[in-house]
């Protein structure tokens, strides 16, 4: 390089659709850059207008607003020394496209745009923008940058091109999602694209919940070797300047986020900014001294603090005093609001109502569903009459076989579970009662009674009731689901797997035929590579369950 070049890395949280917030965290970050005489600030994927930005990014009006936006922006860099990288939605000749603007000394000098448009799991870009066709290297200060923008860095092609057209370093712009294992993948694509060209890459990334979304951040920086020298945080938003300078680039390395404590952390920032981010003042939920309410409450605190969480228990005559026990133990643990309402009356006067209807009709289900009913409809008007957002507390195992009742445990408007399964809420219940991340608002010591993790799972809506009365043992039931979900085996190959055929059938035709429950299922955080939702779309009439 001719000269040194200093690059401000800004890793910010937008809001969707919150155009004037979201310049105003460009402007808060451009002074920032301004001050430590970074020669050019480079920021995600759409940050004008948060990611995804999805139909919203259709309407002309909000075309306009965002075009306006970047441009008043511009004028406000009038003379300054230092540019901006901006990801951004841009029209040319009357076609949108996902861009990226150099935006320099007053005006936007460059733009370029995005050509892999992506099309599976949670992506629809092709549905709302138009592809780049051609590649071009950014001038900016006597240096030639190549940009890219997210899924672009995912192809060899890009990349290539930007090189034959001698860029000394690649900077790509993401919105990359969170799920399990997805920074490895970002690091050796990463390194893929470093071998292939032999110039550094700058990796920038979003930070922070967007509906099923969590985004987080972990942006990075890789030498021509393919060594990660400069990672920012992960979960919070950063600004952190690198210098290239001799082949040498300088900048923070902070240390990955991974395992039990990703996920525990991708829980608590979705439903963080999915409550403020939607101006609730805070959550309820039913504490039943289970598990699952276990852990939905301590990520709420863990996201909100005690003040804002609260929790409420449900006892009907088939609730144990252990029960009881443990979630005012919980409750105890947690320093959040407790109360207990019985449905006992509920019961009982839907049993009068219901009775001349029933006649000569034995107690079945029916009667068990009355119960989660009622609790949804205490919730709901706990939740009508205060404010908070109801926050549903079933996992992905119970979810996957319709083992939730629609319109009563599935009442809610968030789910910090819906993409776990049940042995991975075992496994994160004992690493957060032995841990506190760094960030949470909860208690340093342990959340709840070590009871709650190691007694049996039970609904408790008839005497004795067990969930294995039902379900296979959770350890085979969890290992079905995930061939069958994320893996998308034929039941032959589960089978290959160690498990019985009959069982592997039987999980199948449950899963399917509980597809209508979870379309009328609230939202939650995305942990894995499939979770319920635009990344499994399955069709409701599907007759395909009969041929296995």
């Amino acid at each position: 390089m001719t000269r040194p070049l200093s690059l401000a890395l800004a890793q910010l949280n937008p809001t969707v659709g919150a155009i004037e917030k979201n310049m105003e965290l460009l402007s808060r970050a451009y002074q920032k850059a301004q001050s430590a005489q970074a020669d050019l600030l480079v920021t995600a994927e759409l940050l004008t207008t948060g990611y995804p930005p999805e139909d919203l990014v259709l309407k002309p009006a909000f075309q306009e607003a965002v075009e306006d936006a970047v441009h008043r922006f511009a004028q406000t860099t009038k003379g300054s020394e230092t540019g901006v990288l901006l990801g951004t939605p841009w029209r040319v000749d009357e076609r949108l496209y996902n861009a990226a603007v150099l935006i320099f000394d007053g005006d936007v000098q460059d733009v370029v745009l995005k050509r892999h448009l992506p099309n599976y799991g949670v992506f629809d870009e092709l549905r709302v923008f138009s592809a780049g066709r051609e590649n071009h290297c950014v001038s900016f200060k006597g240096h030639t940058l190549g940009v890219m923008i997210c899924e672009d860095m995912w192809f060899e092609d890009v990349a290539a091109d930007l090189k034959f057209l001698n860029a000394e370093m690649l900077i790509t712009l993401n919105g990359s999602p969170f799920e399990a294992d997805k920074p490895s993948t970002r690091y050796d694509l990463a390194r893929e694209r470093v071998a292939e060209t032999g110039v550094p890459l700058v990796y920038v990334n979003q930070v922070g919940g967007q509906d099923e979304l969590v985004f987080d951040g972990a942006s990075f920086v890789m030498n021509e070797k393919g060594e990660c020298v400069c990672l920012l945080r992960h979960w919070v938003e950063d600004i952190e300047v690198v210098t290239f300078k001799d082949g040498v680039i300088t900048g923070p390395q902070e240390e990955d986020s991974e395992g039990l404590e990703a996920l525990y952390q991708a829980m608590v920032l979705g439903l963080r900014d999915y409550v403020n981010k939607n101006g609730f003042p805070g959550v309820v939920l039913g504490l039943s001294g289970g598990i699952d309410s276990a852990l939905s409450a301590a990520v709420a605190v863990d996201a909100l603090g005690a003040d804002r969480v609260h929790c409420v228990m449900m006892p009907s005559p088939y609730t144990s005093q252990e029960s009881l026990d443990d979630g005012a133990g919980c409750a105890d643990l947690l320093g959040v609001k407790y109360e207990s309402v019985s449905i006992e009356p509920v019961m009982q006067a839907y049993d009068q109502m219901l009775s001349p209807l029933f006649t000569g009709r034995k107690a079945d289900i029916t009667e068990e569903n009355i119960q989660s009913r009622a609790r949804g409809l205490l919730l709901m008007a706990l939740s009508n009459k205060f404010g908070h957002m109801l926050l549903t507390t079933g996992n992905k195992s119970e979810m996957s076989v319709g083992y939730a009742t629609i319109y009563g445990d599935m009442c809610g408007g968030y789910s910090v579970l819906k993409d776990v399964y049940k042995m991975t809420v075992f496994a994160l219940c004992k690493w957060r009662n032995d841990h506190k991340p760094v960030g949470c608002l909860g208690p340093d010591g342990p959340v709840m009674p070590e009871n709650v993790i190691s007694k049996p799972p039970t609904a408790e809506l008839r005497p004795g009731q067990k969930d294995e009365d039902s379900l296979p043992p959770y350890q085979i039931l969890d290992d079905i689901l995930e061939c069958l979900v994320e893996k998308e085996y034929s039941l032959d190959d589960v089978v290959a797997c160690g498990h019985d055929a009959a069982v592997v059938r039987r999980i199948w035709r449950l899963l399917d035929r509980a597809e209508y429950k979870r379309r009328q299922a609230p939202p939650g955080v995305k942990l894995t590579s499939r979770a319920f939702g635009r990344d499994r779309r399955y069709p409701l009439t599907n007759g395909f369950t009969s041929l296995i």
